[in-house]
């Protein structure tokens, strides 16, 4: 599962134009509507910027460098869970090798302390490269050599093939009735319902 990922912002450009706009105040040619206009940017962020300019300079119009929250997890600490993940479900405790968005998320509690809803543990994983692995479903009592001679020797016995075109074979039944125009049915007369 891929999820639609939305372009990264350009932060430094976005830095290069607040720098641009502070170079045009120092300079005091321009009224705030044309810098915005030379610019492309609304009027607010034009005023928004003018009076962070006027209060700290050129300096506070540095930008953030990253947007959003940031992550509880560090790289580190990922490695950490990437390696216990590997080691399987239970060296960790469980009753089965199997790894469950519950089980990851308290496993990551345990080894980072930050505790995740099954949700975002999802996202997390992909972010790692890790992605969804079901398990094949098969009988506790399958043998795999009865398996083998059925699939060789009994199996080819019991399909029916198109190649073998016997009278009566469902196939060929339903290509002659559907070329069979209704009015020429057996059993019925032109002009007549059935009765």
């Amino acid at each position: 599962m891929i999820a639609h990922v939305a372009p990264r912002r350009d932060f430094q450009g976005l830095e290069q134009r607040r720098k641009q706009a502070g170079r045009l105040f120092a300079a005091g040619k321009m009224i705030l509507s044309e810098i915005s206009r030379q610019l492309s940017v609304s009027r607010q962020s034009v005023s928004r910027w003018y009076a962070e300019w006027k209060q700290g300079g050129a300096g506070a119009l540095k930008g953030a460098g990253r947007a959003g929250r940031m992550p509880k997890v560090n790289k580190q600490d990922l490695k950490k869970v990437d390696k216990a993940l590997r080691q399987g479900a239970r060296a960790h405790g469980f009753g089965t090798d199997l790894w469950t968005l519950p089980r990851v998320a308290a496993v990551m509690k345990r080894l980072t302390g930050v505790q995740y809803h099954a949700g975002h543990v999802w996202k997390i994983l992909g972010a790692m490269d890790w992605s969804l692995q079901r398990p094949a479903k098969r009988a506790r009592q399958r043998d795999e050599e009865k398996v083998k001679l059925w699939l060789n020797e009994r199996w080819p016995a019991v399909k029916k093939t198109l190649a073998a075109g016997k009278p009566g074979s469902s196939s060929k039944t339903r290509a002659v009735s559907r070329s069979v125009h209704p009015s020429a049915a057996p059993g019925r007369q032109k002009g007549k319902r059935p009765s």
